[in-house]
């Protein structure tokens, strides 16, 4: 038994009916030739649904003081743990289409986790044209982020075509192998209390964490307020109501496309930015076009919360290691030029920030700042008071060809967590040459999400015709 850290019971929280705070995705597989395709599918069923030897979360159950949810939350091994309600099998109606897969995977995403069980599901999908089959994975934000996800994924695809692994994706026995990859973290020695110069340096880095934390508290309120704060975007202030600030219902709908990972670098680059700046790009544009068809394009640029991992290279083990920075997006900019100059400059004030802190106080700077956010979201009035336009998260994946016990990965969409106030979340994971782009919504508020792939392609167009690239370059 294992007490849950508040960082992480802080998703339990937030949960609803309307806001489910589970993660997952869809990772999309060629057979391999000459393989049966039922054959296939019923080994790694069966795989999957080994409970000896699990690991954990999956093998964890929630237990719960008196005071509910809002008192200590301790995971427990569940021994009675039922691996048919957890991993599943669907076939698609025909045709079969990408379509329907993606309807499958909305209605999959609406549904709450049994809290009363592991807090998650795998649906292994069949009926897709092409020798093409998926999984669609959800967990708990409370157990996992986007980067522990990309861990779990890692540890059961392979480099090798050829290989075949015995061990369940889910298993302790996968999960100690993948670890073997890593160099074993560091650990620093625990003083004991008489070691007087151990309570002076702690002292002294309870004391730097105090400073830095206030230094920028007081970069934060001065951009909030106006007076300053160096190009610096801040949640709330100005933050136009939209379409996509409304409070949500419980149904989804997950849409996704896939781009050319060197096409959207090169289009950075030719702004002298990055990765994370050209999809911010694209995001904007998008999202401008998308609020233009609905004749509500505001004059005020819409903003965006950006998760940003915090967690060491080495640190596999960890559910949440997570900040969030302040994109403007400038939506309300015609130029796709001059838009982009300004997403970046408030980026680039956003990482100027969090470079002159420490992890620690990283996350204490973003406790402090999230919690009117989170107020706004216990007492559901993140509609009138919106603190982003959405959530645009980037999510680094495997830089080359994997393969699931011989299937070859063609795709990873992941679905994430729209909420009160965002109802549209886009997430991108960098999958080899591709990066895979899943988007989330609020079936209700945002009811033409499929728009935003053609916007998306739009918008990079437009980008890369600014910047002077020539088509098919």
């Amino acid at each position: 038994m294992r007490l849950m850290p508040v960082t992480d019971a802080m998703f339990l929280w937030g949960e609803s009916r309307e806001t489910p705070m589970h993660i997952g995705g869809i990772n999309l597989y060629t057979l391999p030739d000459g393989v049966d395709e039922t054959e296939w599918l019923h080994e790694q069923l069966a795989l999957l649904r080994q409970s000896e030897g699990l690991r954990r979360p999956f093998s964890e159950v929630l237990k719960l003081t008196p005071f509910g949810q809002y008192g200590p939350i301790r995971l427990e091994p569940d021994r009675d743990i039922d691996m048919h309600y957890h991993v599943r099998a669907a076939a698609l109606p025909k045709p079969g289409r990408y379509r329907e897969m993606f309807e499958l995977a909305s209605r999959l995403h609406s549904g709450l986790l049994d809290r009363t069980r592991p807090l998650w599901e795998i649906t292994l999908i069949s009926g897709l044209p092409n020798r093409q089959i998926a999984t669609f994975k959800k967990v708990h934000h409370a157990l996992m982020d986007g980067a522990a996800s990309i861990h779990f994924y890692n540890s059961m695809l392979s480099a090798d075509p050829g290989e075949r692994r015995a061990a369940s994706p889910l298993s302790v026995e996968a999960y100690e192998a993948y670890k073997r990859l890593f160099p074993p973290p560091k650990k620093p020695a625990r003083p004991s209390l008489t070691d007087i110069k151990a309570i002076g340096d702690f002292l002294k880095e309870q004391w730097g964490n105090s400073v830095g934390v206030t230094k920028a508290m007081n970069q934060y309120l001065a951009a909030m307020f106006g007076i300053g704060g160096e190009g610096l975007a801040t949640p709330f202030a100005g933050v136009p109501r939209t379409s996509f600030n409304r409070n949500i219902t419980g149904a989804r709908r997950f849409v996704a496309q896939s781009w050319s990972l060197e096409r959207v670098r090169a289009m950075g680059k030719a702004y002298d930015g990055t990765i994370n700046d050209a999809v911010l790009g694209m995001c904007a544009g998008a999202m401008r076009k998308y609020l233009q068809s609905l004749n509500e394009l505001p004059d005020k640029p819409l903003k965006a919360m950006a998760p940003v991992s915090i967690r060491p290279k080495d640190d596999i083990d960890s559910g949440n290691s997570v900040a969030s920075v302040t994109a403007n997006l400038a939506t309300h900019i015609d130029d796709p030029a001059t838009r982009m100059a300004m997403i970046q400059e408030s980026m680039n004030s956003a990482k100027a920030q969090l470079r002159a802190m420490t992890a620690a106080q990283i996350q204490l700077y973003t406790a402090i700042t999230s919690f009117p956010m989170m107020l706004t979201a216990l007492t559901r009035t993140a509609d009138k008071f919106p603190a982003y336009s959405v959530t645009i998260s980037n999510v680094p994946g495997p830089r080359e060809q994997m393969y699931w016990n011989g299937a070859r990965l063609d795709g990873m969409y992941p679905a994430s967590i729209p909420v009160d106030g965002m109802a549209m979340n886009i997430t991108q994971v960098s999958n080899f040459r591709n990066i895979d782009f899943g988007i989330t919504a609020c079936r209700r508020s945002v009811p033409h999400a499929q728009r935003m792939i053609d916007y998306l392609e739009e918008a990079l167009v437009e980008l890369e015709a600014a910047a002077g690239i020539k088509k098919g370059k």
